[in-house]
């Protein structure tokens, strides 16, 4: 009996850590990490501030949780791509087109990730997560130069490279700045421009034949 109502209560504790982080993320994906706070989240959750302090140690932990699963996310749907059969040229060209269309449908939460000023333990996550990033371009780049798809190398580097240019091209036009201006009426660049320039840039450093 005492086995069974332990079990129970750690599917309950868990279903609440999932309910807390998905409402986590549900804000920062409104209003960035800035907006994530425990009191207010504990209330939207409808839980005592205390007792979200038994999931998570303070707001760095909380927000480094919750940037691991959304990056998570974006790791997957990149992987998807990226680590399937075919060209790789091509698949580089579909796994970048990819990953900026998803930023650019969710942009706050994708500036959040890549740029937003966050906690050291955020940013420990961020590392981790450019590294997992530029493992699936070195993989692709690797096959690539097996085939005599690329001539880009040392692999490592150049994986990393893209990582950064992919990261840095976007950081403009998925700012609150650049959100603001397009609010205004202003014209900015597209998606179709901003992921354009990307694959040609991406396919030009690891030298595609496509882009030749």
């Amino acid at each position: 009996m005492a086995y069974r109502t332990t079990a129970v209560r750690i599917d309950r504790d868990q279903a609440l850590r999932e309910r807390i982080i998905a409402c986590a993320l549900e804000r920062v994906a409104e209003d960035g990490f800035a907006a994530l706070t425990m009191q207010a989240l504990a209330e939207e959750v409808g839980i005592a501030t205390g007792s979200l302090y038994r999931h998570f140690a303070g707001k760095g932990s909380l927000a480094a949780t919750v940037f691991a699963v959304a990056s998570q996310r974006e790791v997957d749907a990149l992987k998807s791509v990226i680590a399937a059969s075919g060209d790789p040229s091509l698949r580089l060209r579909q796994g970048v087109e990819r990953f900026a269309a998803r930023a650019w449908n969710s942009r706050q939460l994708a500036f959040a990730l890549i740029a937003e000023p966050v906690e050291p333990e955020v940013d420990e996550q961020r590392l981790r997560f450019r590294e997992a990033y530029a493992g699936l371009f070195a993989q692709l780049l690797q096959e690539g130069l097996e085939q005599g798809a690329f001539c880009a190398q040392p692999v490592n580097l150049v994986s990393a490279c893209l990582v950064g240019a992919i990261a840095e091209a976007l950081v403009g036009p998925l700012s609150p700045q650049a959100r603001a201006v397009r609010e205004a009426g202003y014209p900015t660049p597209s998606l179709e421009e901003v992921s354009q320039a990307l694959v040609t840039f991406c396919l030009r450093a690891v030298g595609a034949k496509e882009a030749q």
